[in-house]
């Protein structure tokens, strides 16, 4: 099973694997601003060192699957990446955001420790090979492909063979939900096994399970009551993180309203995850 290694050096250093402690990716679900990031930051950093578990700071730039063209999107490329280089560099966090096409590739591979395929785009082979390529003998860097709505876990490793075909071996997985029926979806304990029989590490994306796409018609929505019960869940699988998106004030978000954990309660939240993570791995 492999272990991936993000950070380190200036930074602080997170292993993955699904033998190893449990390890968090959390932050906004779009970055709102450099103020809103780096409070979010600095406090997820506080909980984070507190529960003893090691966290990638999240953050996006460019929310580019909006389900409306009026959708709130993010600061852009060029600003984003400059306020998570400021999380990384006044932090010491390693960070992880999106890439949509392989146009932004090189800029974003310069700045982020991991990036991040979106689900919609978990097929794109010139992506995934770019991607691959960016990261090839970076030592600390890797790439995460979330699992697309419409892919079946045994697609995955399919998918993270690109990556390693574009000359990296750091490969993350993440779960985050099945298409069920229209403006759903299910999580399928499942396949969070089958994914990991592909060797990678497999994270579950507490977040974007929750949603409920295109449920307000030029919007998605959600139900965050779900959150803890699917979290646990997965932990008790056996996952080797989870990806959960905070923010200070959600209802006041730019996107993922309903879906995202308040920040006042984003240690409550964790804490007994964290708990059971080492009963099950017996750590």
């Amino acid at each position: 099973m492999t272990r991936v290694m993000v950070g380190g050096g200036k930074l602080a250093k997170v292993e993955m694997g699904q033998k190893l402690p449990l390890a968090i990716m959390a932050g906004t679900c779009a970055i709102e601003g450099r103020d809103v990031t780096l409070k979010t930051a600095e406090t997820v950093k506080k909980i984070a060192e507190k529960l003893g578990i090691g966290l990638i700071y999240k953050g996006s730039y460019d929310k580019a699957n909006r389900t409306s063209a009026k959708g709130a999107r993010g600061i852009g490329l060029e600003k984003g990446i400059a306020v998570l280089a400021e999380v990384r560099r006044e932090l010491g966090l390693p960070v992880v955001t999106d890439v949509h096409e392989v146009a932004q590739v090189a800029p974003v591979a310069a700045v982020a420790d991991v990036l991040q395929i979106p689900a919609f785009l978990a097929r794109q082979t010139d992506l995934l090979l770019a991607c691959g390529e960016a990261v090839a003998g970076q030592k600390g860097k890797a790439v995460n492909i979330k699992k697309g709505q419409f892919m079946a876990p045994a697609d995955m490793g399919p998918a993270a063979a690109k990556v390693v075909a574009g000359g990296s071996e750091a490969v993350l997985l993440t779960e985050r939900g099945t298409t069920f029926g229209y403006g759903d979806l299910v999580v399928d304990m499942r396949g969070f096994g089958i994914m990991a029989a592909s060797g990678y590490p497999v994270i579950f994306d507490v977040t974007h399970s929750i949603m409920k796409p295109s449920g307000r018609g030029e919007s998605s929505g959600g139900d965050r009551s779900f959150a803890g019960p699917l979290a646990r869940a997965a932990v008790a699988v056996g996952v080797a993180g989870l990806f959960v998106e905070t923010h200070p004030d959600p209802a006041n978000a730019f996107s993922d309203k309903e879906t995202q954990i308040p920040l006042a309660e984003l240690e409550a939240f964790l804490r007994p995850l964290v708990e059971l993570d080492k009963v099950v791995k017996g750590l």
